[in-house]
């Protein structure tokens, strides 16, 4: 079994117009020399953390207006950004830009944001809000039930994460070829695009609860390192108690090469790869699904 130790609360620096002093529902991580950067699913603004401390974060908004304080009333209205990648330097971004991606779940969880970043790796204000309906709406014939939880740069594709659940077991990674996306994203182009490639996977289950991918990060040989967690929900829409999770590995064929548990079960939504040789070094952020305790930064390994 895999054991993660605890970084840190994700703090962020007191806020009059923001709810807490803390996020609690991280869902994507990207980790750059400038910050560690996180999306929340129930937030309408990015978390930009310090690499090394401590110290509190602070936000950037991504999207106008307010979200309602009660629970019910703000899953109706989130934006539900579930997957945060990095997109490395080309053609439209100098110096590699961010992108947040929607679940898709519901019609209006189809936005994403494009966040261009300088030289440094911090983020270069204004942000662009984008449509993903291009890429999200021709999966509704695919799956059931679209729930898009992680996404990753792997060579010259995007790849985006479906997640399934007790009802719908439709585990799968969707690929699109890069240039196509981000050429539609640049122009505004709304015209569908189909993937190139869905590939399902069966995770297995924990007492009759299927485990569904959360996130994954690209690894430089070509592999991808996923997080997947068992939460005992018949949909996309509602949360419910964890399970399990675990952390395994796809391989360039798009094969399944490992899937090893938690020692504990957090419910991991955000993953960050960094290979050193053999060995696999990870940062992952967790969704407390209750916005009074903190979402956490965890650390662990795992080896090639």
């Amino acid at each position: 079994m895999t054991k993660l130790e605890k970084v840190r609360d994700l703090d962020i620096v007191a806020n009059s117009s923001f709810r807490s002093s803390h996020l609690s529902a991280a869902s994507g991580l990207v980790c750059l020399d400038a910050a560690l950067y996180v999306i929340a699913d129930d937030e309408l603004h990015l978390g930009v953390f310090p690499v090394r401390g401590s110290g509190p974060g602070h936000l950037i908004r991504l999207f106008d207006g307010e979200l309602p304080q009660t629970k019910s009333d703000r899953k109706k209205r989130k934006p539900d950004l579930e997957a945060l990648t990095f997109i490395p330097s080309c053609t439209a971004f100098s110096f590699g830009a961010l992108l947040a991606i929607g679940s898709g779940s519901r019609p209006t969880r189809k936005r994403g944001v494009l966040l261009r970043l300088d030289a440094q790796g911090a983020v270069v204000a204004p942000s662009k809000s984008v449509d993903l309906s291009f890429i999200l709406d021709p999966l509704a014939k695919e799956f059931g039930e679209l729930n898009i939880e992680g996404a990753a740069i792997v060579g010259q594709e995007l790849r985006l994460l479906q997640r399934g659940n007790k009802r719908p077991h439709d585990n799968a990674i969707v690929s699109y070829p890069l240039s196509a996306v981000l050429d539609a994203l640049e122009n505004n182009r709304g015209d569908p695009l189909a993937p190139s490639a869905v590939d399902r996977f069966d995770l297995g289950a924990i007492g009759g609860t299927p485990f569904g991918f959360t996130d994954a990060a690209s690894l430089p040989s070509g592999e991808m390192i996923f997080s997947a967690v068992a939460e005992n929900t018949e949909n996309a829409y509602l949360d419910g108690p964890c399970l399990g999770a675990g952390i395994g590995i796809i391989g360039e064929r798009g094969e399944l090469l490992a899937f090893d548990h938690l020692e504990y079960p957090h419910k991991i939504e955000g993953i960050h790869a960094r290979q050193e040789g053999d060995v696999v070094k990870l940062l992952l952020v967790t969704d407390a699904d209750n916005p009074d305790i903190p979402a956490g930064l965890f650390s662990g390994h795992v080896v090639r």
